[in-house]
């Protein structure tokens, strides 16, 4: 049996039904990339000489699996091809582990990331969500280091979301006239592209370290990063759209939308009326993918976090 075959086993079935149908962004299609992923993961394997400690998980994009290094625990991640998983390696690289998982080693050509391993059972999901908020807002604190020339930008955004928007029915126009509006208002402005950010950083990205000079405590890891040059604001909505039935349940769902935005800034030092901007044209730009997908459900919680975020 080759070694591509042996390791095919640790390609999970979900993860094979979730890329079944999944288009491509750019580089391979879900099915393409499955065929080669067993031959991706035999190679790195080998090239890092990894040995396999236990069984894969996957996420939206990425397999991982817990491997022993020859320096000890690590996680393997391969990725499934396209353009946020790029960013992925070069923030990882610049944090250095301050506040995400460190960066090991890189095969840029196989999408795989050789990564510090952190608690992949204890993330912010059932925290109490007030602790969750001030956990993500200090993150995203640390995680605002000086912009990187190879990310996409905030910038970028605001240059193209107001075209996208103008032929949209399935928004209210008020809405789309607000986001195009404080589209043309932030461009204006020095300083929005100055730092990085991880601009999906909810919480199910966010891990328990390992680190032995952080046992005895809770010390908190992003993962997953999805990086771009942009102010820390431009990151505070996945707070609000993430854990959503349990907001949705809280018996007033924009009082806890506006206290989680308020949790998040407080512990990050973002003005909250400069996040509730932000967050506007996040949300007008998922309401505009809900859209192009016919996915009703996330157009109306996208619509319902704008009229949240409205005075």
């Amino acid at each position: 049996m080759s070694a591509s075959a042996d390791v095919a086993a640790l390609i999970p079935d979900g993860y094979r039904r979730k890329l079944a149908d999944r288009r491509s962004e750019g580089y391979q299609d879900g099915p393409t990339w499955l065929r080669q992923l067993p031959t991706a993961l035999a190679e790195v394997i080998a090239n890092w000489r990894l040995q396999v400690t236990g069984p894969s998980r996957y996420g939206h994009g990425g397999i991982a699996v817990p491997v022993q290094a020859s320096n000890g625990p690590a996680v393997l991640k391969v990725i499934w091809p396209h353009p946020e998983a790029i960013t992925e390696r070069l923030a990882l690289k610049r944090w250095d582990g301050v506040g995400a998982v460190r960066l090991l080693a890189a095969d840029p050509a196989r999408w795989a990331l050789l990564l510090e391993p952190a608690d992949a059972e204890r993330d912010l999901q059932r925290e109490p969500i007030e602790a969750a908020c001030h956990a993500i807002g200090e993150l995203l604190r640390i995680l605002a280091v000086p912009a990187m020339p190879q990310l996409p930008t905030a910038s970028d955004t605001l240059r193209e979301l107001p075209g996208q928007l103008a032929p949209l029915t399935s928004i209210p126009r008020r809405f789309i006239e607000q986001g195009q509006s404080l589209c043309r208002e932030l461009l204006a402005e020095s300083g929005i592209d100055a730092t990085v950010t991880h601009t999906d950083l909810h919480y199910e990205n966010v891990l328990a370290s390992l680190r032995p000079e952080h046992a005895g405590r809770t010390h908190w890891l992003a993962i997953d990063p999805q990086a771009r040059n942009a102010e820390p604001g431009y990151s505070v909505a996945p707070a609000l759209w993430n854990r959503w039935d349990e907001a949705a349940g809280s018996g007033n769902l924009r009082d806890e939308l506006r206290r989680r935005i308020g949790w998040v800034c407080e512990a990050a030092g973002i003005d909250e009326d400069r996040a509730r901007a932000w967050t506007i044209i996040r949300e007008l730009q998922n309401a505009l993918w809900a859209t192009e997908d016919a996915d009703e459900q996330a157009l109306t919680n996208a619509v319902t976090i704008v009229k949240a975020m409205q005075d």
